[in-house]
């Protein structure tokens, strides 16, 4: 049984957004009045470990979903085709070079924002704007030169968000990252790669301790790693990068997150919760 209840919070004050992790790299943010719902795995296929927390047609008041590039787990056909129905209004923004998929899914083309590098769209509170990613491969278009997986930077009600997608760190990345100016919160994918996953046609993302040491560097108000729960095949250890992060850049701030825990976050260095690594309901 579904209900009509939006998942849309009461507006946020100026610098603070409201962050809630999906598992994966899925992520409901809020910056003002505005609910951003980036790489949502909400179909209840086989293979999962756990089921969507929360149900497909359940997703309401949504004012754009994020799609970082095309695999199931990240555009997530299968809920797109409900979601462009309970959430009537809703922009889906996706790489350039992958509108076509999403035109299949019977989304109209007037909802549909083709993204690329340094592409940037206003949703409501919240400017969103492209960079590449290198999921294994920045594997540029051949004929158009776009970019078939992305990170997407939000901004907006003073507070900036990095969803880093999946991606290895490459040349010039860091200074893309820094030029945006501070980040309040980034979510990084850790769950790394190897020949055997490889062979099956599973791409990898950054190690644990490749993710921490551009955390480092870009030194953001709090990290949360991601990527490492939803398949038994293809995890990553959040343990692993907090300790790691502890011990090697002490003064940056770790959330081990918790599926659908609100977490609040507070732009510069005032990121709330309160105490490092704690989850806060608001």
């Amino acid at each position: 049984m579904t209900t009509d209840m939006s998942l849309k919070l009461p507006s946020l004050p100026h610098g603070c957004a409201s962050l809630r992790w999906l598992g994966q790299m899925g992520l409901l943010v809020q910056i003002g009045s505005t609910l951003l719902c980036i790489d949502y795995y909400g179909a209840e296929t086989g293979g999962r470990n756990y089921p969507p927390p929360i149900p497909g047609a359940d997703v309401r008041g949504v004012d754009a979903f994020l799609g970082t590039h095309n695999h199931s787990d990240h555009m997530d056909h299968i809920s797109w085709k409900i979601w462009k129905d309970t959430c009537p209004e809703a922009k889906f923004l996706c790489p350039k070079v992958h509108v076509s998929d999403t035109l299949m899914d019977g989304i109209p083309e007037s909802r549909i924002i083709g993204m690329d590098d340094l592409v940037s769209v206003q949703i409501g509170d919240v400017t969103v704007t492209a960079i590449p990613a290198a999921h294994e491969f920045l594997a540029q278009d051949p004929e158009s030169g776009a970019y078939p997986c992305l990170q997407y930077i939000l901004e907006g009600n003073g507070v900036r968000i990095w969803h880093a997608g999946d991606t290895l760190r490459y040349e010039g990345m860091l200074g893309r990252i820094r030029a945006f100016g501070h980040m309040d919160a980034a979510l990084l994918p850790i769950n790394g790669r190897d020949a055997a996953r490889y062979r099956r046609n599973c791409i990898g993302n950054m190690t644990f301790q490749e993710a921490v040491d551009l955390a480092g560097e870009v030194n953001p108000g709090c990290v949360i790693p991601g990527h490492w729960d939803l398949f038994a095949d293809n995890p990553g250890d959040p343990q692993a990068f907090r300790d790691y992060l502890e011990a090697k850049y002490p003064s940056l701030r770790c959330l081990l997150p918790e599926r659908m825990a609100k977490v609040l976050i507070r732009s510069q260095e005032e990121t709330a919760p309160q105490a490092a690594g704690e989850q806060c309901a608001i």
